[in-house]
C-alpha cells in the first residue's frame, strides 16, 4: 500500500522537481552570462548579505535605501539564514525556483477539492508549471513576491481544508513579500467572505490586509524609506500620495476609465487569459475578486512592463485565474476536459509567450566573459565599488557597491575604492556613453590608475596618494 501510494504521487513531485530544476538552471545560466541586473537581483542579494552579516540592510546600490523602506518586505529577513549557511546569490534562485515550482501542489489539490479527477488535476498542475508568466519571472532576476504566488494558493486551499493555523501562515508570507499585496490579501478575504462563505478565513484575510497596507504604507515605508514610493510617480495623475490616489480611484472615475479602456489593456488581458481562456466561465468568475488590485494598478498606469508577461506585475493575477478556471471545470464547464488538450493548449501557448528565446540571447555578451570573471576575482572583498548594471549582481557582498549613472556629476566617489567598468557591454541601467565619457575621465585623472585591462573590461583602484 505505501508503495502503491507513492507511485500515485509520483507524477505531482516529478512535475514540481524538474520544474524547479529547470527554473533554477536558468536564471543561474543568465546570471552567469553576466545578463542579470543591479535594480532587482543585485539590490536585494546585497540587502539579504548585509542582514546576514548582522549589518544594516542599506543598500547603497538603490540611493542608500533600508531593505523595508522598499516594500516592506519582511520575507527577506529569514531569507538571510541561507546566506549564514554560505553567501551565494544562487540561494534567491533556489528560493525563487522552488517556489515558483511548489505551486503546482495546491494547484493539483485545489483541482481534487473541486471535484475533478486525478487526470484533470495533474492537468492543471502542469497549466500553471506552464503558464507563460511562471517561467518569465523566473528569468527576470529575483522578486520576493514570487513566494507569494504559492502561497496564495496555499492559502485558499487551507480556508476549504477549515485549517486556520495554515491559513494565517500563508497570510504571514504573503504580506511580507510586498506592501501592495495587502490589497491582494483583503480582495481573497472580501472572496472568501461573501462569496466562499468562509466567514473566518475571510474576516482574517480581509482585516489583515486592509490593517498591513495601512502600517506599512504609512509607517514603516516612511520610517525606513521615502514618505511616497517610487510607483507613486506611475499614478501622479490621481495625487501625489497613497491615500490621496486611493480617494481618487473612488471618487474620479473619469480619468481613470480614460486610461483603462485602450488597446494597449485589451492586448494585456489578452495575453492574461490566452493560456487558460479555455476554461473561464462568465458563470464562474467570482475568484478573479482576488485578482482586481493587482489588475486594477496594471491596467490604469502607462507603466509598460505592467502590462506583459515578462516582469512580476502580474504575478499575483496568476492563481486567481487558475482558481476560476478550476471551479468552471469542477461545475462541467470549460471548452476542453480531457488531460491531453488541456496541457496541448497550456504547451502550444508556453511556446508562443514564453521568452525561453532569451536564453538564447544570453551568449551575446560572452566575447567578454572570460574577462569579467578574471577582473571580478582581483577585487578585493569589503572594498567600495563602482560599476556598470551588468556587473554590479557579481559584487553585491559588500556594504558599498555604486552604479555608473546618465549624469556623471551626481556619483560620489568618497566611499569608492574601485572603479570596474565593461566599456563594451555595460547592461541595463548603465549608460553606454556614460561609460566611455567615465573611462575616459579615469584614463585621464590621477585620484584612479587603470590596473587592468582586457576585452574593454576596465579595472581602476584609487591611487594611494589620493587617499
Amino acid at each position: 500500500m505505501i508503495k502503491e501510494k507513492k507511485l500515485k504521487m509520483s507524477p505531482l513531485v516529478w512535475l514540481v522537481g524538474v520544474a524547479a530544476i529547470i527554473f533554477f538552471a536558468c536564471s543561474s545560466f543568465r546570471h552567469a552570462m553576466f545578463q542579470s541586473s543591479a535594480d532587482d537581483l543585485g539590490f536585494f542579494d546585497n540587502a539579504v548579505y548585509l542582514i546576514s552579516q548582522g549589518l544594516r540592510p542599506f543598500v547603497v546600490l538603490n540611493n542608500h535605501l533600508h531593505i523595508l523602506g522598499d516594500h516592506a518586505a519582511y520575507m527577506l529577513y529569514p531569507m538571510a539564514l541561507l546566506y549564514k549557511i554560505i553567501p551565494d546569490v544562487h540561494w534567491l534562485f533556489a528560493v525563487q525556483a522552488v517556489s515558483l515550482a511548489l505551486g503546482a501542489v495546491p494547484t493539483f489539490y485545489l483541482a481534487k477539492e473541486a471535484g475533478l479527477d486525478k487526470a484533470q488535476a495533474v492537468a492543471m498542475a502542469v497549466v500553471y508549471l506552464l503558464y507563460p508568466q511562471v517561467f518569465n519571472v523566473n528569468l527576470f532576476d529575483f522578486h520576493p513576491e514570487v513566494m507569494a504566488l504559492p502561497a496564495i494558493l496555499a492559502a485558499v486551499l487551507a480556508a476549504r481544508l477549515d485549517q486556520v493555523g495554515w491559513f494565517c501562515l500563508c497570510i504571514i508570507i504573503i504580506l511580507g513579500c510586498k506592501a501592495v499585496l495587502a490589497l491582494t490579501v483583503a480582495a481573497m478575504g472580501f472572496w472568501l467572505l461573501v462569496f466562499e462563505k468562509r466567514r473566518l478565513y475571510g474576516a482574517i484575510a480581509l482585516s489583515a490586509g486592509i490593517a498591513w497596507f495601512l502600517i506599512a504604507t504609512q509607517v514603516i515605508l516612511p520610517t525606513f524609506g521615502v514618505s511616497h514610493p517610487s510607483a507613486i510617480g506611475r499614478y501622479s495623475y490621481l495625487g501625489h500620495s497613497i491615500l490621496e490616489i486611493a480617494k481618487n480611484l473612488l471618487l474620479r472615475p473619469g480619468p481613470i476609465l480614460s486610461r483603462v479602456f485602450t488597446e494597449v489593456n485589451f492586448g494585456y488581458l489578452l495575453l492574461l487569459i490566452s493560456p487558460v481562456i479555455w476554461g473561464l466561465s462568465p458563470r464562474h468568475l467570482t475568484p478573479l475578486i482576488g485578482a482586481i488590485p493587482t489588475l486594477v494598478l496594471n491596467l490604469i498606469t502607462d507603466y509598460k512592463p505592467q502590462k506583459d508577461l515578462l516582469h512580476q506585475y502580474s504575478v499575483p493575477i496568476v492563481p486567481f485565474l487558475l482558481l476560476a478556471v478550476i471551479a468552471n471545470l469542477g461545475a462541467g464547464g470549460g471548452w476542453l476536459r480531457s488531460r491531453r488538450f488541456i496541457i496541448l493548449w497550456a504547451l502550444v501557448a508556453f511556446l508562443v509567450l514564453a521568452k525561453y528565446n532569451k536564453l538564447w540571447s544570453y551568449l551575446s555578451s560572452v566575447d567578454t566573459w572570460q574577462a569579467n570573471r578574471e577582473v571580478i576575482a582581483l577585487i578585493p572583498p569589503q572594498v567600495g565599488v563602482l560599476t556598470t548594471n551588468a556587473l554590479a549582481p557579481h559584487l553585491t557582498h559588500r556594504p558599498v557597491v555604486k552604479l555608473v549613472l546618465r549624469n556623471l556629476d551626481l556619483i560620489n566617489y568618497s566611499q569608492v575604492d574601485y572603479i570596474l567598468l565593461n566599456v563594451r557591454h555595460p547592461g541595463g541601467d548603465s549608460p553606454h556613453k556614460s561609460v566611455i565619457r567615465l573611462a575616459r575621465q579615469l584614463q585621464q585623472t590621477s585620484e584612479y590608475q587603470l590596473t587592468h585591462a582586457r576585452d574593454d573590461v576596465l579595472l581602476f583602484e584609487k591611487s594611494h596618494t589620493s587617499n
